[in-house]
């Protein structure tokens, strides 16, 4: 069992919301490796509202669809409003669920999309070691999002979404990133 003095957070730890959101997670890694088999990108997020009903699962399909935005917490968003026929999902009281820490593209979307709490697995500064990908400048955004009053817990069952990350880089699969030069 994890101890809670490695998770992220910017509330006091509620063992209950960890408790779901550990097993969400896991089941999200769990599926991982089918997504990637079919030509995802190395993550997934799923949206639950807070009776615990599943509203839509997203893998990341930015090679699948050659679209640079097509993360998956950004598919999921997208999923969840079409599904909810609203652009602000606020009433709805949703929680994201993703495999790892969202890219500052990302925690822009969930800012706008009215997500009232998002958890995550893998952390970025191991995505970016493992894969090499740019998750980009996000300073105190755990606090930005306090202030917004979206909770952020973090650092789940990481050692899981690791070995996933590296199965995938070990795979020779595409790291997407722009050229820089």
């Amino acid at each position: 069992m994890q101890d809670t003095n490695s998770i992220i957070a910017n509330e006091k730890i509620d063992t209950h919301k960890l408790s779901r959101a550990k097993k969400i997670i896991t089941e999200l890694y769990n599926e991982l490796p089918d997504y990637i088999a079919r030509g995802h990108g190395p993550f997934l997020a799923a949206i639950y509202d807070a009776d615990g009903n599943l509203i839509t699962k997203t893998a990341n399909s930015v090679i699948t669809d050659t679209c640079s935005h097509n993360h998956a917490e950004m598919n999921a968003i997208r999923a969840a409003e079409e599904k909810l026929r609203t652009y602000d999902l606020s009433s709805h009281n949703l929680s994201l669920y993703v495999t790892a820490e969202p890219c500052i593209m990302c925690l822009g979307g969930i800012m706008w999309s009215g997500i009232r709490a998002v958890f995550f697995g893998v952390p970025s500064r191991a995505v970016e070691s493992i894969t090499g990908f740019d998750e980009g400048f996000k300073p105190d955004w755990t606090d930005e999002f306090k202030r917004r009053n979206i909770t952020v817990y973090g650092n789940i069952e990481p050692e899981r979404g690791e070995s996933v990350l590296h199965d995938y880089m070990t795979q020779n699969r595409i790291v997407y990133k722009p050229k820089r030069d």
